[in-house]
Order: C-alpha cells, then structure tokens, then sequence
C-alpha cells in the first residue's frame, strides 16, 4: 500500500488512559509512515510518554502486529531495537459486488494483495450475493488459517436508499436497500463490515494503489453500468450526509435529452456508461466487453459514433466539478476497455474553461486511472486496515 500522505506527518496521541485505541492508531500510523521506528523515536514524534509507548509497543509485538527487530548496535548505552508492522498481523477483505461480477480482495496488514477472486453473477440480489461472499471469505480464511481478521468491506453501486433511482434502470441492484443487511453480514461472517459507495471505495483504491498517490483534492469518476464520482477533499474520503455523494449519473446536462429511468431526462448517464454504450451499439446490457475484438474497424467507428454523442456531455459535466470542488485533476477509469477508455480521454479536449483553466497546473485537468479493475474491492479492503492503523479513520470511514 502506497503512503497515503504526502508528507511524514506524525498525529501526536494523548496518555488519557481511555484514548488507549487512539494512541495504537497513532503509533501503528508511525511506523507504517517511516517503516521502521524504535520506540525512542515513537516517543518523540506521538509526545507520549515513554512507558505509554512501551505498554502499547508491547501489547502490539504480543498480537503479532508489530516485528521486533535485531537491536542496531553503535553509540553508549542500551542499543536501540527497530519495530515494523508485521504484514501478517492482520488481513482485511473487500468486494465489489456489481451487475456483472463480484470481485474479492485479501490483503494484508501493509495493503499488499495476497489473494483475488473474480465470480462472473448477473445482477445478483443480496440472498445470490451472500452464499458467494461467505464461500470467498470462507476460502480467504484456510489460506490464512492462523491470521486475524479486520473486517470486510463491500463497495456497492449507488445511490443507495433514494425514490426513482436505488431500484430502477440498469444499474440497479435489487435487494440490497434492506437497512438490515449490514447486521446480518456481520452476524453471518462473524466480523466487522463497512457498505461504501464504490465510486468513493475506488477514489481510495486509486489513492492507495494508483496515480492518486501525492493528490489531496481529486475526483475520480468510475465508469460501470452507471456513472459515479468519488469525491477525496482535504485529503479525505468525502461520502455525503446518506453516503450519495458523487453520485453524477443522474445529474442533468441535456435538458429536454434521453429519457432516463429515475424519470428525469437528460441523465449523464444515459450518454456515459458502459449501458449507454451498450444501447447505442444495440446490444444486450449483459454483453462482455472483454470478448470485443478492439482492432475491429466497424466496432471502433461505432465506439467514435457513441463518443460523438457521449463527450459533450461529460464535459459539461467535467465543467461543473471542476468550478464546484476546484480539485487539482479528475482521473477517470472503470470496467471500460482501456482502449476505448483511452478514446474517450483524448476525445475531450479541448476542455471547456472553468477555473482549473490555469498555466501552473502541476497535474493534467483530466487522467486515467492506473489501479485497474480491482481498485474498487481494493479501496473497500484498504478502508478496513485505515481503520486499524490511522488515528484519522474516522475522516475516511462515516458510520452506518
């Protein structure tokens, strides 16, 4: 997992004794930042006490979560012993369950994959979804039987619980706006579970994994079946009051267009999405892009056809994001073929001017993103260790 600061910055704990989990945070947060600490560093860089980092760094080397490494020898007195993080000390799991495909992540407790899981579904309702979750899961646990578990992290298509737009079209996934299905995850897999957005799960994926790396504001738009934004401001996740934010497929920007599912017209997408694509080409809305021969002449000008078409919309709909959040650059990526993917990018310019029209850009306005396929269950599995090991979880993770 890539250093999620773009600088060594150090959040200092308190040695109030209920703050006990917070000051863990904070130290596991230290040494993941520089790698390797000894406890005389940590002490100086969190201002807790000597003996509270002593207890803790104990308590931690005792879970397995932290390695205790050969003292370094040189200099007078008692030499100095480094600390890590032990990528075995614990694992967390993501999904992405979307309309055509259920993607399984394990990593481990710095963020590396050691496993990854495709299962191809067709639109799957919560009760198709959980027999596959538990089997993944079940399969990720025997190959870490002696591992302890974070949690797991589900990123979903939104909008989640809105009239007119959760249920209806094709990106809905019925099924799934029970308010009680969180408790009966967590019941049925006997660990603790987060349900995101997974435009904003993949704007983590791509900060942890992808180009998004150096970047504090950045919206990372993910093109599925629908459309999403995932909004990362001030260098935090931003998901909205009901965890809707960024949802731009149902912003207008054709008035009078398309007709659109949720009953408004003009949707973006109904003229950005993999099933706008899919309707103007005149194919099945499960149709596998990956069987598209991409050096087909006739497909390629039916693509340019739908880009005639798709582009100006999306880039009003650049303009607007860009004069509201004023982020440093817009990355774009999802289950379009890269090439295509590739098309769509080059075919926006020139961009409309809006104020990231500026000579001192460090970053182009517009950039595709590099973590792949995977970033969406990887960012909801990373969203589980930040829980674990960042004393500002709580700035990436909103509550159920």
């Amino acid at each position: 997992m890539k250093n999620p600061q773009n600088q060594r910055t150090v959040t200092t704990g308190t040695n109030a004794e209920h703050a006990r989990l917070h000051n863990r945070r904070v130290i596991l947060e230290a040494i993941r930042q520089a790698g390797r600490l000894t406890r005389a560093d940590l002490t100086r860089l969190t201002s807790l006490t000597a003996q509270t980092v002593s207890n803790i760094v104990g308590e931690l080397s005792d879970e397995g979560v932290l390695l205790v490494h050969a003292a370094e020898k040189g200099g007078r007195g008692q030499p100095p012993v480094p600390l890590s993080i032990n990528p075995e000390g614990g694992y967390s799991i993501g999904f992405h369950v979307e309309q055509h495909r259920v993607i399984g992540v394990l990593l481990d407790l710095l963020g590396v994959t050691q496993a990854q899981v495709t299962l191809t579904v067709s639109y799957p309702t919560f009760e198709q979804a959980l027999p596959l979750i538990l089997q993944t899961v079940d399969t990720f646990r025997q190959q870490r039987p002696t591992g302890r578990f974070l949690g797991v992290g589900i990123a979903l298509p939104g909008p989640f619980s809105v009239e007119g737009m959760t249920a209806v079209g094709p990106t809905a996934m019925s099924g799934w706006e029970e308010p009680s299905i969180p408790e009966r995850l967590q019941q049925a897999l006997g660990l603790p579970v987060l349900i995101e957005n997974d435009a904003t799960a993949a704007s983590m994926g791509e900060r942890l994994y992808g180009i998004a790396s150096d970047l504090h504001n950045f919206v990372h738009l993910f093109i599925g079946s629908g459309l999403g934004a995932g909004l990362y401001l001030g260098n935090r996740l931003y998901s909205g009051h009901w965890h809707n934010a960024g949802e731009i497929g149902h912003m207008t920007v054709i008035p009078g267009g398309k007709p659109c599912y949720c009953g408004n017209e003009g949707c973006l997408e109904r003229y950005i999405s993999i099933a706008a694509l899919l309707e103007h080409l005149g194919q099945p809305d499960d149709q596998d892009l990956t069987s598209w021969d991409l050096n087909d002449p006739s497909l390629l000008d039916a693509v340019d056809a739908w880009l005639e078409e798709a582009v100006p919309a999306l880039r009003q709909a650049i303009n607007i994001l860009e004069s509201v959040l004023d982020p440093q650059t817009i990355l774009i990526s999802g289950f379009l073929p890269e090439p295509i993917l590739a098309r769509l990018i080059a075919r926006l310019e020139p961009l409309s001017r809006s104020i990231s029209s500026r000579a001192d850009r460090q970053y182009p306005r517009i950039q595709m993103g590099t973590a792949g396929q995977d970033a969406v269950a990887l960012g909801a599995a990373a969203l589980m260790i930040l829980a674990e090991i960042s004393p500002d979880y709580e700035a990436l993770l909103k509550p159920e």
